[in-house]
C-alpha cells in the first residue's frame, strides 16, 4: 500500500470514528437513517444507495432512504418525499429464501455481497436495475450490500452503495476491499445508534403511554377536569414556541432545544397527576351543597315539613274556632298561612339560588342564609325541634365565592404537593431532571405568595412560570366545568392582566402571550367560537377588560 493510500484510509478511517459519534447523538430516527447510508457513501465515495429497514414481522425489507448524487435523486427521510418502491420479501411463497435478490440474499445470509459489474453478475435478478438504467439513462455498475446487525445479532436492515466512484479520474469502480472493511464498520456501528435509538423511543412511548394512563385515569374519575390535562400542555408549548421565537425584550435570549420540549411537555402532561388522590366528590363539587349527591333535596323536604306543620297548625286552630262560626277570624288563618306558605317558598328559592355558587357571595345575603338556618326550626327525623340548617350546611351555603369551603380549598391544593411528592421518587433521566420542578411550580406566585412552597419569581424557572399562566388562563376559559361557565376572550384576559399587575403571574411572559396572540391561537383550536370575542387593545390586556 503506497504512502497515499495509507494516509487516505487514515483519514477515511478518522472519518468513521466521526460518524460513529455523530450518530450515536442523533435522536430523530429520520435524521439518523439518513445520515448513516450519507456516511457510507461519503467514506466509500459511492454515488448513491439505499438503505432499507427489516419489516416489524421481518418477512421482507423497507426502502426507507434512496440516494443518487448524480441523478439528484433524494427519496425518505428528511427530503419530504416518500420512498414509494414496493418491499423485497426476504421468503418467497412456498417459504424458500429469496436469494435472487441481493439486499434479500444480504440479509437472509448475513454476508456482504460486492458486486463489480450489476450487468455481468451471475445468480442475482438485476431485471429492476437494468428497468432504472433504461428509464433513467443511468448506469448501475458496482454494487456493495452490507447487512445491519446489532450487539444482539438481529437484522436491523441492509445498507446498499452504488457506483464507487474513483477520487482522480472521477470514473465509476468496484469497492475495494477496504471500501467494504469500512462499510461493514460503518454498518455494525449504524445497527447499534439505529437500535439503541429505536429501544429509546419505544421506552419514551412506554413512558408517555404510562402518563397518559394517569390521565385517563383522572379523566374517569371526574370528567369535568379530564381535558385539562390535555389542554395545559398544549397551551404550555404555544407559549414555550412564542417565547422561543422572541428576539426583543427580556426574554431575547430564552431558547428551547428538542430535548427542552420534550422535558416541558412531559412536565405539562403530569402537573395535574397528584388529583389521583383528590375525593372526586370534591374535584366534582357543583353546588355548595354537593358530597355524593345535592344536599338541596334534603332542605327541600324540610321546607315542604315546614309547610306541611304550618298548614296543620292553622287547620287546628280554625277547628278550635267551632262549634262558633267566626268567618273572619278563619279568613285570618287563612291568610296568614298564605304568607307564611310564600315566606317559605321565598327562603327555598332563595336557597337553592345560593347553592349554585357565584364568584362573589354578598354579605347580606350570607346574613340572611343564617337567619334562615337559625330563626327557623323543624322537627328532624328524632322528633327533636332543632334548628332549620345543620352548621356545616350554613358553612357551605355561606360561601363567599365558588362552591368549596377553606377546608375542601385546601383538599384541593394538596394535589400539588402530591404530584410532587409522587415526581420526586422517580429516577428521573438527565434530560427529564427538571419535571418536578416545572410541574411542582403551575401553583406559585412571582410575589411569593402561591402554594405549596411560596417560591418567588427569581426561584423559579421560566418553563414553570409558562406553565402557571396555562394553568389559570384554561381554567377560566374552561367549559366542561361543573361550577361555572367558559369565560370569554376579553374578560379571562382582563382578569390575567389584573393578576399580572397584583403580581400573580410572569409579566414578561404575559406579554408574549398577549403580544403574540398564544391566547388566540389557543382558543381557535380548544375554545366554543361563542368564547372568542374581540379583545380590543392586545397589546394593553388591562385596558382591554376594562
Amino acid at each position: 500500500m503506497g504512502q497515499e493510500s495509507a494516509l487516505n484510509l487514515f483519514r477515511r478511517l478518522e472519518q468513521l470514528n466521526g460518524i460513529g459519534a455523530a450518530l450515536s447523538r442523533e435522536r430523530d430516527i429520520d435524521r439518523l437513517l439518513e445520515s448513516i447510508l450519507e456516511a457510507a457513501k461519503t467514506i466509500t465515495g459511492a454515488d448513491g444507495g439505499t438503505l432499507y429497514r427489516v419489516t416489524e414481522d421481518h418477512s421482507a425489507l423497507r426502502f426507507e432512504i434512496v440516494r443518487t448524487d448524480s441523478l439528484g435523486i433524494r427519496l425518505g427521510g428528511t427530503a419530504g418525499r416518500p420512498t414509494d418502491f414496493p418491499d423485497l420479501p426476504l421468503r418467497h411463497a412456498d417459504g424458500t429464501p429469496n436469494d435472487s435478490l441481493v439486499a434479500a440474499y444480504a440479509a437472509i445470509h448475513d454476508r456482504t455481497v460486492n458486486i463489480a459489474d450489476a450487468y455481468s453478475a451471475q445468480g442475482f435478478d438485476f431485471s429492476g436495475t437494468r428497468a432504472f438504467d433504461q428509464r433513467t439513462g443511468y448506469r448501475s455498475q458496482s454494487f456493495l450490500t452490507v447487512p445491519m446487525r446489532n450487539h444482539d445479532h438481529e437484522l436491523i436492515g441492509v445498507l446498499q452503495l452504488i457506483n464507487a466512484t474513483d477520487g482522480l479520474t472521477g470514473q465509476v469502480c468496484e469497492f475495494s476491499e477496504a471500501d467494504q472493511s469500512l462499510a461493514e464498520s460503518l454498518a455494525s456501528q449504524a445497527a447499534i445508534a439505529l437500535s439503541n435509538r429505536l429501544l429509546i423511543t419505544q421506552l419514551e412511548r412506554l413512558f408517555e403511554s404510562f402518563v397518559n394512563l394517569i390521565n385517563l385515569a383522572i379523566d374517569e374519575k371526574s370528567p369535568y377536569t379530564g381535558g385539562h390535562c390535555q389542554r395545559v400542555p398544549a397551551l404550555t408549548m404555544m407559549l414555550a414556541e412564542a417565547a422561543d421565537a422572541t428576539t426583543d425584550g427580556p426574554l431575547a435570549d430564552f431558547r428551547m432545544t428538542e430535548r427542552d420540549r420534550y422535558e416541558l411537555k412531559m412536565a405539562g402532561l403530569l402537573h395535574d397527576c397528584g388529583k389521583i388522590t383528590t375525593p372526586v366528590h370534591v374535584v366534582d363539587k357543583a353546588t355548595k351543597l354537593q358530597t355524593l349527591y345535592d344536599r338541596i333535596g334534603l332542605i327541600d323536604t324540610r321546607f315542604e315539613v315546614l309547610k306541611r306543620d304550618a298548614e296543620l297548625a292553622a287547620l287546628r286552630r280554625q277547628l278550635a274556632l267551632r262549634p262558633v262560626a267566626d268567618a273572619r277570624a278563619e279568613m285570618r288563618e287563612l291568610q296568614a298561612l298564605q304568607h307564611e306558605m310564600r315566606a317559605l317558598e321565598s327562603d327555598r328559592e332563595f336557597l337553592r339560588r345560593c347553592n349554585t355558587g357565584s364568584e362573589a357571595m354578598q354579605p347580606e345575603d350570607q346574613q340572611r342564609v343564617r337567619d334562615i338556618g337559625t330563626r327557623r326550626e323543624w322537627r328532624n327525623v328524632d322528633g327533636v325541634q332543632t334548628h332549620f340548617l345543620t352548621a356545616e350546611e350554613l358553612e357551605n351555603l355561606t360561601i363567599r365565592s365558588g362552591t368549596l369551603t377553606q377546608a375542601e380549598r385546601d383538599t384541593i391544593n394538596c394535589h400539588i404537593v402530591a404530584t410532587i411528592k409522587m415526581l420526586e421518587t422517580l429516577p428521573w433521566p438527565r434530560h427529564l431532571k427538571n419535571v418536578p420542578e416545572y410541574a411542582g411550580g403551575h401553583h406559585e406566585r412571582m410575589d411569593g405568595k402561591g402554594y405549596p412552597r411560596g417560591l418567588t419569581r427569581e426561584q423559579m424557572s421560566v418553563q414553570a412560570r409558562m406553565m402557571g399562566i396555562a394553568d389559570i388562563f384554561e381554567a377560566l376559559t374552561a367549559a366542561d366545568r361543573p361550577y361555572k361557565r367558559g369565560m370569554t376572550l376579553s374578560q379571562a384576559l382582563a382578569i390575567m392582566a389584573r393578576m399580572r399587575d397584583g403580581g400573580h403571574v410572569d409579566p414578561d411572559l404575559f406579554d408574549v402571550f398577549v403580544r403574540e396572540g398564544v391566547y388566540l391561537r389557543y382558543a381557535r383550536e380548544f375554545l366554543d367560537p361563542g368564547q372568542v370575542d374581540e379583545v380590543p387593545v392586545p397589546r394593553q390586556p388591562v385596558a382591554a377588560g376594562a
